[in-house]
Parts: C-alpha cells; sequence; structure tokens
C-alpha cells in the first residue's frame, strides 16, 4: 500500500468511528432528556406510557382531591386543556389551585402519574415552560389584569 493511500485509508476509519460516537453519545443523552409539554399538547398527542415527559401550567380551581395518605389527584391546565394528575408523595408548601406548576412523570391511561411537582417559588415567578403554554392559550394578559387588580387593592 502506497503512503497516501495508508494515509486516506486511516482518515476514512478515523471518521467512521467518530461518527459511531457520537451516535452513541447523542442516544444516551436522548434517553436522558425529558421535554415539557402544555396540557393540550398532551390531549392532542399520543405519547408512549414509558416515556417520561413534563406537563405545565396552572393547578385547576377545584380540583385538588387528598384521597388519604399522601395520595393527591388534581387537574393541569393551560385554559384550553387540562389533564388529570395523579401524585404520591408531598407536595410543595407553594403548591395551590390557581398557581403554577410544572409535573414530571408518565402518561398511563389519559391520567398522568407523576413523580415530581414543581411549583413556583414566588408570587412573580412562574417556570418559563408554563409562562410559554399560558401566552399561547391566551390566558397569560388574564393573570397580569387579575395580578394588578390585587397589588392595587393592597395599595389602598
Amino acid at each position: 500500500m502506497r503512503p497516501r493511500q495508508r494515509r486516506l485509508t486511516f482518515v476514512v476509519i478515523g471518521v467512521g468511528l467518530l461518527g459511531i460516537a457520537a451516535a452513541l453519545a447523542l442516544n444516551a443523552l436522548e434517553s436522558g432528556i425529558v421535554f415539557f409539554h402544555s396540557p393540550s399538547e398532551v390531549t392532542e398527542k399520543a405519547f408512549p406510557p414509558d416515556r417520561r415527559i413534563r406537563i405545565g401550567g396552572l393547578v385547576e380551581q377545584g380540583s385538588v382531591n387528598r384521597s388519604g395518605g399522601s395520595t393527591v389527584a388534581f387537574k393541569i391546565t393551560d385554559m384550553a386543556h387540562a389533564v388529570p394528575v395523579r401524585y404520591t408523595g408531598l407536595l410543595p408548601d407553594l403548591f395551590a389551585e390557581g398557581q403554577g406548576v410544572v409535573a414530571e412523570g408518565f402518561l398511563k391511561g389519559g391520567v398522568f402519574m407523576a413523580d415530581e411537582v414543581l411549583a413556583k417559588h414566588d408570587e412573580n415567578y412562574m417556570p418559563p415552560e408554563a409562562s410559554a403554554a399560558l401566552k399561547e392559550s391566551g390566558f397569560w394578559q388574564h393573570m397580569k389584569d387579575q395580578q394588578a387588580n390585587k397589588a392595587s387593592g393592597k395599595a389602598k
């Protein structure tokens, strides 16, 4: 084999090995990524039961049901659609109806089985994904108006 052919062979083999390594790394990263979806997306799309996702929005008024023990059922809404959620464990202190929330878990038979629930941490914060979903549904401005009314009511 001539030196030029040998070099070309090594380059081709090197590029092939680099491509295989990149494919394996991307595959490993993909299995650890959890994508955010709004309640509207969850009701419109079909998700495999073993796919881990996040949903976010507001806890629907009147939907929280504490059925003994540490299991809680509630609905997350973006004001267009609502998704029923079941969670077993301790909820964050700031979890309340009408507040922003993000839940992570699996969808089983139309019910979201959450294994982690995150609530907003002060009255000016909402998870970016949840606020984007509310802006899409047109409910964001309604919330801002309510907050402005509360603030003006406190100032009096």
